[in-house]
C-alpha cells in the first residue's frame, strides 16, 4: 500500500494534482480542500495517499491532513460510496463537518453536499454513525478548523458548498480572524459579487 509520496507538483486540475517523483509522474485525485492548498507549480508537495484498486480501476487519491484521508476511507466503507463520491463528499464539506453532521444524525446538512440525497444521507448516519470521532467541542486554533465552522455557518444560511468554499478562499491570509470576524468578510464577498 502506497501511504504518502512526495515530489515535484508538476500541475493541477479540477479533481487532480500531477506529482512527478524520480521521474514517474502520478495523478493523484484530490478533493478541493487539498487542491486549494496546494503549494506553486514546480515545488515540493507531500501527500498522504489512498491507493483504490479494483480489477478494473487502479487510482491514488491524495490528502494534506491525515483526518481527511481518514474520513475518505471510512465513507469508502459506506455500500453505494464510491471513491468518486467520497471526494465529492469532501470537496462539498470539511471532514469535521461530516463528522458533525452524521454525529448530530443531521440528514438536512448531509443533503446540501452536491451528489448525497436524502437515502444516501440516512445510510451515511446508520453505517457511520458512532465511527467517527466528533472534536471535543473546544474552540478551534487553527485556520483550517475554524474555515470548517465558516463553511457550515454559510451552508447554514443557504449557501451552496462551492459558494462557501470560493468565499472561504477570499478570506485574508495575512493575519489572523476570528471566527465571528471571518464570517463577517465571507458575507461580504457575496455582497461583491
Amino acid at each position: 500500500m502506497i501511504s504518502a509520496i512526495r515530489g515535484t507538483l508538476e500541475a493541477v486540475g479540477p479533481d487532480w494534482a500531477i506529482v512527478e517523483i524520480g521521474g514517474i509522474s502520478l495523478r493523484v485525485f484530490a478533493p478541493t480542500s487539498t487542491l486549494n492548498r496546494l503549494p506553486p507549480i514546480g515545488q515540493s508537495v507531500r501527500l498522504l495517499t489512498h491507493l483504490y484498486l479494483r480489477e478494473d480501476a487502479l487510482a491514488l487519491y491524495g490528502f494534506l491532513s491525515p483526518d481527511e484521508r481518514d474520513v475518505f476511507e471510512q465513507l469508502l466503507g459506506v455500500s453505494g460510496v464510491g471513491p468518486k463520491l467520497a471526494l465529492a463528499m469532501l470537496s462539498g464539506a470539511s471532514a469535521e463537518a461530516l463528522r458533525r453532521a452524521i454525529a448530530s444524525e443531521s440528514v438536512e446538512q448531509l443533503t446540501v453536499i452536491p451528489g448525497i440525497g436524502k437515502k444516501l444521507a440516512a445510510r451515511l448516519i446508520l453505517e457511520l454513525r458512532g465511527k467517527l470521532a466528533v472534536s471535543n467541542g473546544t474552540k478551534p486554533t487553527d485556520e483550517r478548523s475554524i474555515d470548517a465552522d465558516v463553511a457550515d455557518a454559510l451552508l447554514g444560511l443557504g449557501y451552496s458548498a462551492t459558494d462557501a468554499q470560493a468565499a472561504i478562499r477570499s478570506l485574508p491570509t495575512d493575519r489572523a480572524l476570528d471566527l465571528e470576524e471571518r464570517i463577517r468578510l465571507a458575507l461580504q464577498y457575496f455582497a461583491k459579487r
